[in-house]
């Protein structure tokens, strides 16, 4: 008895993989549209919490502290991080 075996040649064809250099980490970090966006909302934070310093207390600018300044400030911009950086404005929650 014997035993037949086929072989089949498969032809294969491959396309040729297109490799690009993605260059320096830091600089596709800051390109990045989330950077942007999360650079834009802590400057309207901070400018937020700056607006509501002044105008809620109703002194003039020269009377008010720059501790109060930059803690409003500070206070601002981490609530325009945080509403960027959030696991729910993530869609992660």
């Amino acid at each position: 008895m014997y035993i037949c075996t086929y072989l089949y040649i498969l032809k294969m064809e491959f396309k040729k993989l297109e490799i690009e250099p993605e260059g320096n980490k830091f600089k596709r970090f800051i390109s990045s549209n989330h950077f942007k966006k999360t650079t834009i909302y802590i400057i309207i934070g901070a400018a937020i919490g700056l607006g509501i310093t002044y105008f809620a207390e109703g002194r003039q600018l020269s009377e008010i502290s720059s501790k109060d300044l930059l803690t409003n400030a500070f206070t601002g911009a981490f609530i325009g991080f945080f509403l960027t950086n959030s696991p729910c404005a993530r869609n992660r929650c």
